[in-house]
């Protein structure tokens, strides 16, 4: 147990420094390791596992709703990107840009993708021609570079991996529908497969997408309190069409421009499972994700039988979980730090006398939970833990928000609380810009979301104490 000790102290506790356990869990887990280029990581073999089983669960979920994976070019030329005004002024400040080919320099200089609205409305306007052309719905995984001053892994890097939809649409109508619809695949798959809880909204003006007419965001709450923007969904109406002439010819035979949505999530989102589920020992995965959902530690495993059956446990179970066998020559206790570093939801331990009486020892990593089950029910008992892990973390992490989120009426209000209470705050809002600029610089507080799930905190504005039009979900962000 002194390997595990020291193991564990390795870990700089999450209420001393929660930024430095962040750290501490990404480094130590092997997700990520720092990289020879300023805010870039590489993305180890168990955090590139991770990142699979979340892209393979999105993918699926967007091609049951009529997706196609397509791939886009990396470099964007800046002409093409100058074409959408809005667009390329909210960007700028983060482009990388390639001025250079070999020993000449470029005509023009190309832009290495922030995002890909510019490629696929140049696409676009290429392959569309008639309504019988639409919908045209896009995705790709691919990854882009922004040139972020602050970084910190999966959280804000200046690359990053991520999917990008992009569709076209006859009329307003659908292009809104979709916009939508995809923000609650989203909304769906953090809470169904990864067990965190999200407020789904829309975003005020000041945080909406650069070019979009409308935003929608899914925001999560982090450990600490900080709300971490986890999927947004963003319409564009026909601005884009209209900036790169994407016609079509509609059913009543006149030209029209398509209307167009993207929307995104990216690796940050393995920062989300990280803040909202992992302890002082390190992660905690949901099971939907986790590169292993059962790992199988052989006790005493020189004496004879042990390993042989340990094995034979891994092929039966490897019909219903994704499991292994550690038959390193580590000691138990080492085992059992590392397993719980890396956050596997289920441990599996069997000795001599586990073997003797037909039984195994099943250990949760949600709770540390022990059960003591039958061989012959392993296949039926298996899933029916994962299933009480994943449940037993989003009740967690509900709790946890639902405790740490407050309501305030008054300016005198959300100063005190934003200062002194960790988590999301609900009060009204005028609408007024200056107000939200205001509650940013007195109180440090940023508008999360519009919650689609409206409440009536007052009738006035948090800020101004004028009319009130809407509620607004506050907090620190990531």
């Amino acid at each position: 147990m002194a390997d595990n000790k020291k193991m564990v102290e390795a870990i700089t506790s999450m209420e001393d420094n929660f930024a430095q356990w962040y750290t501490d869990v990404v480094k130590k887990a092997e997700l990520a390791s720092y990289s020879g280029v300023r805010g870039c990581m590489i993305v180890r073999p168990y955090g590139t596992a991770l990142w699979e089983n979340i892209r393979n669960d999105l993918d699926a979920r967007f091609k049951a709703l009529g997706h196609e994976n397509i791939m886009m070019p990396m470099f964007i030329p800046e002409s093409l990107l100058q074409r959408e005004k809005d667009h390329v002024e909210g960007f700028a400040p983060e482009v990388a840009w390639v001025t250079h080919g070999g020993d000449e320099k470029l005509q023009e200089r190309l832009c290495v993708r922030p995002t890909s609205e510019t490629v696929f409305c140049e696409h676009y306007a290429d392959i569309i021609h008639s309504y019988r052309d639409l919908p045209k719905l896009y995705n790709q995984w691919c990854s882009v570079v922004r040139w972020e001053k602050t970084t910190r892994p999966f959280l804000r890097t200046m690359e990053f991996y991520w999917q990008e939809g992009h569709t076209m649409h006859e009329t307003a109508e659908e292009a809104l529908e979709e916009t939508e619809r995809m923000l609650n695949v989203y909304a769906d798959f953090c809470e169904q497969s990864l067990a965190i809880p999200v407020v789904k909204g829309r975003k005020t003006d000041k945080e909406k997408f650069a070019g979009a007419e409308a935003t929608y965001t899914i925001e999560a709450m982090m450990h600490d309190g900080k709300a971490l923007q986890s999927g947004t969904s963003h319409y564009f109406g026909d601005g884009f069409a209209r900036a790169f002439d994407i016609q079509f010819t509609d059913r009543d035979n006149s030209l029209k421009y398509p209307h167009q949505t993207s929307w995104g999530m990216s690796t940050r989102i393995i920062g989300a499972i990280i803040m909202t589920h992992g302890d002082d020992n390190g992660l905690v995965l949901p099971p939907a994700v986790a590169p292993l959902q059962v790992v199988i530690l052989p006790i005493a495993q020189h004496k004879p039988g042990v390993l042989d059956k340990a094995r034979e446990l891994a092929d039966r179970l490897s019909a219903v979980a994704r499991v292994k066998v550690d038959d390193s020559d580590n000691s138990a206790g080492w085992k059992f730090a590392e397993y719980e570093m890396k956050g596997v939801p289920l441990r599996l331990e069997i000795g001599p006398r586990d073997i003797e009486n037909n039984q195994c020892v099943l250990v949760r990593r949600d709770n540390r939970e022990k059960t003591v089950v039958s061989l012959d029910e392993l296949e039926t008992k298996i899933p029916e833990l994962l299933q009480a892990v994943h449940d037993g973390l989003y009740e967690k992490a509900l709790a946890r928000r639902e405790s740490m989120t407050f309501s305030v009426t008054n300016m005198e209000e959300m100063q005190k609380t934003a200062d002194e209470q960790p988590g999301l705050i609900k009060a009204m809002w005028c609408g007024d810009l200056d107000c939200e600029l205001k509650l940013k610089e007195i109180a440090g507080v940023t508008s999360r979301c519009m919650p689609f799930e409206q409440e009536h905190i007052a009738d006035t504005c948090v800020c101004c104490g004028k009319p009130a039009k809407t509620m607004v979900v506050w907090g620190k962000a990531y």
